[in-house]
């Protein structure tokens, strides 16, 4: 393993890209202070030009305030008392902070704003890159622009042959991408969740009244178009190639009537409940696929599954929607940006 860290280490230092694990899905790596690797992450996923990319730092040997303080400081130009909570509270961990920019960051990373994204992923293999490596990473989801995130190694060769160097870390724990929480309009609106993750709403609230900083209470969205621009936000991503539409259960025959035609093969992907019957649906080639009970186990196999789907020839994806709920938001949000770029992106 330490000859592979070596190997990818020398291949960033050269400009070059190479696929990492982290603990929520594999990112597509490049030095973050050389705007011609970056672009190169630009060019080769496909990716709009001015999409900001969130840099990936290695975690301090103590996460003293002092010692976070350094390592931030070299990406914002200003680190407050919250960013220093959250930071202790959760990383390494799926949590990526918006900052203020310091004027060294370039804006190939930024997307051209005043802001960027920062996170340190909780993956041994990412830390010993970046301990390694030692700079930031720019790392946005190893996939072509728009498609489904890859959870493991095979994903991303699927996704790029063998054009890129892929550390196999394993499947990701947590499976979808981080919570992104914006603190850059600290005076104006406070802490807002411009994507929400595994780190929920109250994880951050509660968070940030243990460390005694009294906050405006956090949104899903800010009031005003003000917000920075940070991935994941576009109304269509995460998207498979085939057309899948979310259902509620009283939905679903009219819907596979309005989507499909008799006889098209559909793939049926819901919870496990007997109230529905595929009786009422035989004019259908339904294949069943039984959701798991708990939002985390479904977290870690969503992206999985949708690849899965997508390889198997399907004419539609039917995917019943989701249960209310703090716990599920994550996942409704991917679920329902993949809905909309299903089959066209």
């Amino acid at each position: 393993m330490p000859d592979l860290i070596e190997g990818a280490v020398k291949v960033l230092r050269d400009g070059g890209l190479v696929a990492i694990p982290t603990e929520t899905v594999y990112g597509l790596a490049a030095d973050a202070d050389n705007p011609l690797a970056v672009n190169l992450i630009f060019s080769t996923k496909g990716r709009p030009a001015g999409h900001p990319l969130i840099v990936h730092v290695a975690s301090p040997k103590e996460a003293t305030d002092e010692a976070w303080q350094y390592i931030l400081s070299h990406w914002s130009r200003d680190v407050s008392p919250a960013a220093l909570s959250l930071a202790k509270a959760f990383w390494p961990g799926p949590l990526t902070i918006i900052f203020p920019k310091a004027k060294n960051v370039i804006s190939e990373v930024t997307g051209g704003q005043e802001t960027v994204g920062i996170r340190c992923p909780n993956h041994p293999l990412a830390q010993a890159l970046l301990n390694q490596f030692g700079g930031g990473l720019a790392a946005p989801s190893a996939n072509r622009f728009g498609r489904i995130s890859p959870t493991s190694a095979q994903h991303v060769r699927e996704e790029f042959s063998d054009a890129i160097m892929v550390l196999d870390g394993g499947s990701c724990e947590v499976g979808i991408e981080s919570t992104i929480v914006d603190l850059s309009r600290w005076d104006t609106h406070g802490p807002v969740i411009l994507r929400p993750g595994a780190i929920s709403q109250q994880m951050l609230n509660d968070a940030l009244s243990k460390a005694g900083v009294i906050v405006p209470k956090l949104a899903d969205e800010a009031a005003d178009h003000s917000a920075p621009r940070v991935s994941g936000s576009l109304s269509a991503h995460y998207a498979p190639k085939t057309k899948m539409f979310l259902y509620e259960k009283e939905q679903l025959e009219d819907l596979l009537k309005s989507h499909t035609q008799p006889a098209s093969k559909i793939a049926w992907v819901h919870f496990n409940d007997e109230s529905l019957t595929l009786k009422k649906l035989d004019s259908y080639a339904l294949t069943e696929i039984v959701l798991p009970d708990s939002a985390q186990l479904l977290a870690q196999q969503l992206y999985a599954l949708l690849r899965q789907l997508d390889q198997s020839n399907y004419d539609a994806i039917a995917f019943e929607h989701l249960p209310k709920g703090e716990a599920w938001d994550a996942i409704r949000d991917r679920l329902g940006r993949a809905a909309i770029g299903s089959g066209i992106i």
